[in-house]
């Protein structure tokens, strides 16, 4: 038996029963570290709207203004969502940005160039956003080919034949109705946000609480292992890809909805925004793991700083900065959360 003097924590001895709890302070400061890890990001941006309010009082802390940033970037919101999925079974997806860039312009073509339904020019910028993703399915999982590589060589493929599609000019005109659809007001923000904010719960649900989505994380963990127990790896890599062009593709149907016109150029400027805000994602409410919660604070996040610094004045070159860095300064943050993650499992 041993003895605890006065003032010394209480330890287990081999043999002796049940372990003591840790001391309370320890305790309280594990939880204080957790709870940084997951909810830091929320706290950075609601510091973020402090600060902006204090600088641009007479602007940023407006309703217009927060309708703005909720309400016009849905498109991002669902483009990022879409990313998550391969990213968490470790693949990359470069051609989101000219997969929704062509979406867009499918609907512009064919609805006000080509006069056909504005139901059906969707349906088909959706098929293509599929036939998109079997491709780079195909080439990625049947051939071998890296993702990073494909992704990259279709994307930049895609936004050429936007181009070709639109002799580099944009096409306005997009049915009103269609656009009314999109734009509708509920409680002083678009339809598009609440599709957005539906399909990030969708995404939570199928991610955190499905069969399917623990097989996703497993895969991303660890292709060879999860083959080894019998996981249908290949399915699930094709699978995400298709479902992440399928939803890129979507995004450029909303924002033939929110624009009511197609840019052939439009879609690339997407691609560094989705991942700052996937990989900043990574780092909050699940940290060391690509999470639907966490993609739709970092957007909103990176988007509040942009719209603070644009109304002071700072325009342009910021966006570029701020999501480059983003991207940076997220990728590191999530590589050390995956790794004490690890570490502790």
């Amino acid at each position: 038996m041993s003895t605890v003097r006065a003032g010394e924590p209480a330890t287990l001895e081999a043999g002796e029963g049940t372990a003591v709890p840790p001391p309370a302070p320890a305790a309280r400061r594990a939880w204080l570290f957790d709870a940084g890890e997951r909810y830091g990001l929320l706290v950075a941006w609601a510091a973020v709207i402090v600060l902006f309010s204090i600088l641009a009082p007479g602007t940023f802390p407006t309703r217009a203004n927060f309708d703005t940033i909720f309400g016009t970037q849905a498109v991002l919101l669902v483009l990022t969502v879409g990313l998550i999925v391969p990213l968490s079974v470790g693949e990359y997806d470069l051609s989101i940005g000219g997969v929704m860039g062509l979406s867009t312009i499918f609907v512009a073509y064919l609805q006000v160039q080509q006069h056909w339904p504005v139901v059906v020019a969707v349906l088909v910028a959706l098929a293509a956003g599929l036939a998109i993703g079997a491709v780079n399915a195909f080439f990625v999982v049947g051939v071998g080919l890296s993702s990073f590589v494909t992704t990259l060589g279709m994307g930049t493929l895609l936004t050429g034949v936007g181009y070709g599609l639109t002799n580099s000019t944009t096409i306005g005109g997009i049915s009103s109705g269609f656009v009314q659809v999109i734009t509708y007001q509920v409680l002083g923000l678009p339809t598009a946000f609440f599709i957005g904010l539906l399909l990030t719960i969708v995404a939570w649900y199928v991610l955190q609480h499905t069969p399917l989505g623990r097989h996703l994380v497993f895969v991303g963990e660890g292709q060879e292992v999860a083959r080894l127990t019998g996981l249908p790896v290949a399915k699930i890599r094709a699978g995400s890809l298709i479902a992440c062009s399928v939803l890129a593709a979507g995004a450029g149907v909303l924002q033939a909805g929110v624009v009511g016109a197609a840019d052939p150029g439009g879609g690339a400027s997407y691609l560094l925004p989705a991942f700052a805000a996937a990989f900043l994602g990574a780092t909050s409410i699940r940290p060391g793991r690509f999470n639907a919660w966490g993609a739709f604070v970092a957007v909103y996040f990176l988007v509040t700083g942009i719209s603070g610094l644009e109304l002071m004045g700072i325009s342009g070159w910021v966006q570029d900065v701020f999501y480059g860095g983003s991207l940076v300064i997220a990728v590191a943050f999530a590589r050390v959360a995956a790794r004490r993650r690890n570490a502790a499992a």
